[in-house]
């Protein structure tokens, strides 16, 4: 039972190139549906790896790699089709650049930071999530953006994912032993 949770988060990981495909080649609808199966997975994995104390280290490595990799890819996916802001997507770029690189440097000078993720930072990952799903959802079904009191939902969603990406960097930048001299917090 310890191999399941890696196992889905392998499959995960090779959803990504494929949902990029889809993307890229218009098949918008068919990179929705294995967009949400790669989020549903993420939740499944972590279930399983919880309820039957299935955690490894590889997978605390592998489950957040999938996340960035998956997240990454479809939002510089959906920006070459002219679906995401360039903007917004060198905003999530940047920031999961900046962690990746301080996480290497931490090993590099030998504090190594911790990987799990502070609330701000899984707050962040669940509004990249929603925002990328809502975006494939509308264009690869050719629905229209939802409207509530007169604002488009994926507008207000955009501004949400710019906040919390640079809450996000801001809070990893502000627990990080590196820059504290402390033991620092937890995230990713």
């Amino acid at each position: 039972m310890r191999l399941v949770p890696n196992i889905i988060t392998i499959g995960r990981m090779i959803m990504v190139p494929l949902t990029v495909y889809c993307i890229l080649i218009g098949e918008l609808n068919a990179a929705f549906w294995l967009f949400i199966a790669a989020g549903v997975s993420d939740a499944v994995d972590g279930a399983i790896a919880r309820l039957f104390d299935a955690r490894t280290e590889i997978g605390a490595f592998l489950d957040p790699l999938a996340d960035k990799a998956l997240l990454v890819s479809v939002y510089l996916s959906l920006c070459n089709v002219g679906l995401m802001p360039l903007w917004l997507v060198v905003m999530v770029v940047s920031r999961d650049l900046l962690i990746v690189g301080w996480v290497l440097l931490s090993y590099t000078v030998r504090q190594p930071e911790a990987m799990k993720p502070l609330f701000i930072s899984k707050a962040n990952t669940v509004v990249q999530l929603v925002l990328a799903a809502l975006v494939l959802g509308v264009a690869g079904f050719g629905l229209a953006d939802p409207i509530f009191a007169g604002v488009r939902l994926m507008a207000v969603l955009q501004g949400v994912v710019a906040i919390t990406t640079v809450l996000s960097g801001f809070s990893y930048l502000a627990t990080s032993k590196l820059l504290t001299g402390g033991s620092g917090g937890d995230r990713t």
